[in-house]
């Protein structure tokens, strides 16, 4: 997963934009950051997924 220090930021950007907006530059660097923080958890749960054993009796 993403660093703590990137989800907080990601989490301060969300905040921001709900209060005053964003600028252009933070408007970028939050897609870029939600944009990884997508591809880790696309990775993490296709890797959940692969390790699904079913067992059928």
């Amino acid at each position: 997963m993403l660093s703590k220090e990137k989800i907080d930021r990601i989490n301060t950007l969300a905040r921001k934009s709900k209060n005053e907006g964003l600028t252009q530059e933070e408007k970028s660097e939050q897609h870029s950051l939600r944009q990884e923080y997508l591809a880790r958890f696309r990775e993490s749960f296709k890797a959940q997924l692969e390790n699904i054993e079913i067992v059928d009796d």
